[in-house]
């Protein structure tokens, strides 16, 4: 009972933080809240990629959803077969919340040190490009001294990116630690299949219970 809950307490924090990316990537489209930015091609490009949409967003989504799927499954039918093929879907849908999460973190970072793409005065006139370099994270003077349109975007980018980029390394975090639990508790019970010892049961209870709560996670 007390796993079990802690199953449920635990099992959904996936969720929350693929909503938080979604939104961020639908908001770093939307610069000013005019879709006009986006129908012209003047929106940043890692915003573009939209890892937070189909990357944290919808797969870890998935997988979190899966992961329950399984976990009722693996309740409902309990036998080694039906035990060994929960943990490797496990294990698979482990990585590609990993891999998933991971992206996102990554083109995040990309964007908040490329900076964003606006109109900036150059030499021969108005011009959209990407005039600002990794420095300006640290010198506020530019982030209103250079862009023209949109106004305030550097802050607007500023902001998105580091909440979407620090979510997904949470979730990459989260996502990573699931992939050593999945390894071991596809290979504990073959092992205490083999050793039907009960102080081999008993041991596999109880690295089971340990490490359940972190593939729900």
């Amino acid at each position: 009972m007390c796993v079990s809950r802690c199953l449920r307490c635990v099992g959904v924090s996936l969720v929350p933080m693929a909503i938080v990316c979604i939104l961020c990537n639908i908001l770093l489209l939307v610069p000013e809240l005019k879709i006009q930015f986006l129908l012209d091609g003047h929106v940043t490009r890692e915003a573009t990629w939209a890892t937070g949409l189909w990357g944290s967003g919808f797969l870890v989504s998935v997988c979190a959803y899966m992961d329950w799927f399984l976990y009722f499954i693996y309740m409902y039918y309990f036998n080694m077969p039906s035990m060994c093929v929960c943990m490797l879907c496990q294990l698979l849908y482990s990585c590609l919340c990993l891999l998933s999460a991971a992206s996102c973190s990554l083109v995040s970072a990309t964007g908040l040190s490329q900076g964003p793409l606006c109109l900036y005065n150059d030499s021969s006139g108005p011009t959209w490009g990407v005039p600002l370099h990794s420095g300006y994270l640290f010198n506020r003077t530019l982030w209103s001294g250079v862009c023209l349109e949109p106004s305030s975007v550097v802050q607007w980018n500023l902001v998105l990116f580091s909440v979407m980029g620090t979510v997904s390394g949470l979730q990459t975090v989260l996502c990573g630690s699931r992939v050593p639990c999945s390894v071991c508790l596809i290979l504990l019970p073959l092992w205490s299949h083999v050793h039907l010892s009960a102080g081999s049961i008993g041991t596999f209870l109880c690295i089971y219970a340990l490490c359940l709560p972190l593939l729900v996670v």
